[in-house]
This record gives C-alpha cells, sequence and structure tokens, in this order.
C-alpha cells in the first residue's frame, strides 16, 4: 500500500531510525494501526549525496526478526538458495526504478548497483524484505518471508 507521508510520519519514522532521516522519504507500507513499515528513500539526499538503498525496512519488530535471521547465517544461506541469475535481475530491476527517480537533468553523482548497493549477491536481508514487502520482485525477499512465515509482516 503507497501512502503520502505526512508530519506524523516524519516524526515517526525518526523515532523509529533513532535519528532525522537525511533526505526525502515517502512510507509505502504501513501496519494494520497505520505506523510506517517501510520508506521508500529518494535516490539522492538532502546535501546532494547518493543514497543508494531506496527501501528502507523501519519496523522495530520486523527489524529485530530479520536481524535474528542475518545473525543466525541468513545472508550466506539466502545468497546459496537463491538463483544468483534471478537474484541479478533484481539488482538490476532495484537500481534501474532508483535511477528513474532521479531528475532527468541531475548530472552529479548517482547511487550505484541494486539493493542496497549492492554490485552482486546479498549484503542486506533488511533491505531485500523492505523492497519484497513495498511489492517489489525480490527473490530474497521472499526467502526472508518464506523463513519469517505468512502471517509475520501482517501481525501488529
Amino acid at each position: 500500500m503507497t501512502t503520502a507521508t505526512s508530519g506524523g510520519d516524519c516524526e515517526q519514522v525518526a523515532r523509529l531510525l533513532g535519528r532525522q532521516p537525511s533526505g526525502d522519504f515517502d512510507v509505502v507500507v504501513r501496519d494494520a494501526s497505520g505506523r510506517p513499515v517501510v520508506i521508500r528513500n529518494a535516490p539522492l539526499l538532502a546535501d546532494g549525496r547518493p543514497m543508494p538503498t531506496r527501501y528502507w525496512l523501519v519496523d522495530e519488530r520486523l527489524r529485530r526478526l530479520v536481524g535474528r535471521l542475518e545473525s543466525g547465517g541468513g545472508v550466506r544461506d539466502a545468497e546459496a538458495a537463491v538463483d544468483a541469475t534471478e537474484l541479478a535481475a533484481a539488482h538490476a530491476r532495484y537500481g534501474a526504478e532508483r535511477d528513474a527517480a532521479l531528475p532527468s537533468d541531475y548530472d552529479g553523482p548517482r547511487p550505484s548497483h541494486g539493493v542496497g548497493g549492492t554490485r552482486r549477491g546479498v549484503k542486506c536481508l533488511h533491505a531485500h524484505y523492505a523492497w519484497h514487502l513495498a511489492g517489489g520482485d525480490d527473490p530474497v525477499g521472499r526467502w526472508v518471508a518464506e523463513r519469517l512465515g505468512p502471517d509475520t509482516a501482517a501481525a501488529p
């Protein structure tokens, strides 16, 4: 579900991140109570630096669950389980979507690579899962969702 960002969203996201966001974002996934779960970052930060991570998982409970999966070897396991060609295609789609959001006349430094700025393979399960929850066709995000269970993202 795509939702416009309000002033209240900015406060909630800052609290969830533990800091003020460094750039513009939209809340693109909310929980049943309307709280932000996933944000979509602008491709450039407020100071003009590139932002490679387009989708960011901000929900505390889901971040904790994905963190447990990562700490148990999840990055390595996901990379071994997911088809490398399918993963490379996902990285290309993610980068293309992010790059399409850049102003057409922009000629400064650009964000690069795929999910979370990764060239190939898997770097961060959180970024893959965030994109998956936002509707992205991400094989690693699907892998994470399968491990967490079908009701995990919907639970309050």
